[in-house]
């Protein structure tokens, strides 16, 4: 069976980098699920957090991919060099690895975002500049776009 997520999340990040995950979030979690999670950079300014049951095939499937092609490398590099596992601690925190925090421009406020199978974590700042930077109507244009392309519509 497959995670997915719903709804959006605040947080608070300590001055150690760490932040609890919300009870929101851990409701969704099977619980043998709710411990140890693999954190990489996400695809903008934000990081993505798995639980080891969404990422173990999404690490197969890259792991498959043909080494001898160079996009294939680079696109490796970019999003494993900086994946690790993480465990809550006995608090029920997560700590988030000083590059990794860097990488998203992470601060004290943060937004934990449902995406799909993951949880996208943003500086609460960016995240609604992420936002505020489309109208009703790209939004509106973006889905008729991404819905039409997928065959999804």
């Amino acid at each position: 069976m497959s995670l997915s997520f719903l709804g959006e999340y605040e947080a608070t990040m300590d001055a150690k980098g760490r932040f609890l995950l919300p009870a929101g979030i851990k409701r969704q979690l099977p619980e043998n699920e709710i411990t140890r999670f693999v954190i990489n950079r996400g695809f903008e300014k934000c990081l993505s957090l798995y639980p080891l049951q969404s990422w173990q095939p999404l690490f197969n499937q890259i792991s498959t991919l043909n080494d001898f092609d160079q996009e294939v490398r680079s696109f490796r590099r970019y999003f494993l060099n900086g994946a690790i596992e993480v465990e809550q601690d006995t608090a029920g925190r997560i700590l988030v690895p000083q590059n990794l925090k860097e990488y998203a421009g992470l601060g004290k406020d943060l937004v934990l975002a449902a995406a799909v199978n993951k949880i996208e974590i943003w500086n609460k700042d960016e995240y609604q500049k992420f936002f505020e930077s489309y109208s009703p109507t790209d939004f509106s244009r973006l889905a008729q776009t991404v819905m039409v392309k997928n065959n999804l519509s």
